[in-house]
């Protein structure tokens, strides 16, 4: 496993990222009772001092000045709409570090591709702490093909679900590699006014997966977003259904946001890798970005904001 530095400073393993996110589960669910610190670093079953500390490395704000931003907003509201900051700094949130937006390439593998299934392609794969636990990412020449959070699963069965998206091709384990790749996806090794580097994805996908993810970088990159609005965008507005199914079929997690997807109510709806890792994204989100808006943008070769390029075709 890849040794913490001071450029993964809110890189936690499977562990200590499991700890955060009960607490967080915690808070929203019981906000209205002001539990102490004592309360709430108990449901990570660490001391006040260790828990406090723990908290703040990885969110930038102390597990109190996080209970006063989900009291101040209704922690309902915070899920689901994710709103600006001013009252989060109204109820004393002060100065959250901001996460610079990423700029998407998204490249489809094309049909010749997909038929070696990776026949000649060397793709390099480690495992790596980030924010959101232990995660095993994955790329090729063309760029991160594969982003999985391990769960309560071993390497080895991480790894085993990446060998059978890619049969043919030739796996090279590489953990500094993979540790590189999370700093640029989550920006810990940039400066505070360091223009985004764009990140390549080249991933396998029907035309109608791909067609999904395009609009799911689109929308999730400006905010939250549902599966409705997601089949509108796509000019399928009865394929909500099948739209969830392109959603949950998503081989780089938080690059393309899926974890963005509510439910029409507001509610978190399920999520591949556990819905309270999707809260804590939320929350992370909300809380290292002022204007609310901390997720990838797809571009066109254009400023972020633009379309999304598909350089290629799927099958």
């Amino acid at each position: 496993m890849c040794g913490m530095t001071r450029a993964t400073v809110n890189f936690l393993d499977s562990r200590d990222f499991d700890r955060i996110a009960r607490a967080i589960h915690f808070v929203q669910a019981h906000f209205r009772e002001q539990p102490r610190l004592a309360t709430v670093a108990a449901q990570a079953g660490l001391s006040e001092f260790h828990f406090n500390r723990l908290f703040r490395r990885w969110a930038g704000v102390t597990p109190k000045q996080y209970l006063a931003y989900v009291t101040g907003n209704a922690a309902r509201q915070a899920l689901r709409r994710l709103p600006v900051l001013d009252a989060a700094y109204a109820v004393g949130l002060s100065g959250p570090g901001r996460l610079h937006d990423l700029i998407i390439r998204l490249d489809a593998m094309t049909p010749g591709e997909l038929k070696l299934q990776g026949a000649g392609t060397a793709v390099r794969f480690g495992f790596t702490p980030t924010p959101f636990g232990t995660a095993l990412i994955a790329s090729t020449p063309r760029g991160v093909c594969h982003l999985a959070f391990l769960e309560a699963a071993r390497e080895s069965d991480t790894a085993h679900d990446l060998a059978a998206r890619w049969p043919r091709a030739e796996l090279r384990r590489d953990d500094a590699h993979a540790l590189e790749l999370a700093k640029q996806i989550w920006r810990t090794n940039a400066g505070a006014n360091a223009a985004p580097r764009p990140m390549h994805v080249s991933v396998p996908g029907t035309n109608f997966q791909l067609k999904v993810w395009r609009a799911l970088l689109d929308l999730g990159g400006a905010g939250n977003t549902t599966y409705t609005a997601l089949a509108d965008a796509i000019g399928q507005p009865a394929a909500a259904r099948a739209v969830g199914l392109a959603v949950g079929a998503n081989p780089v997690a938080w690059l393309i946001p899926c974890h963005r997807v509510l439910r029409k109510d507001g509610g978190l709806g399920g999520y591949h890798w556990g819905e309270e890792r999707k809260g804590a994204m939320l929350a992370f989100n909300a809380l290292r970005a002022p204007d609310g808006i901390s997720h990838p943008q797809a571009v066109n070769g254009l400023p972020a904001h633009g379309r999304l390029s598909m350089r290629s075709r799927a099958t």
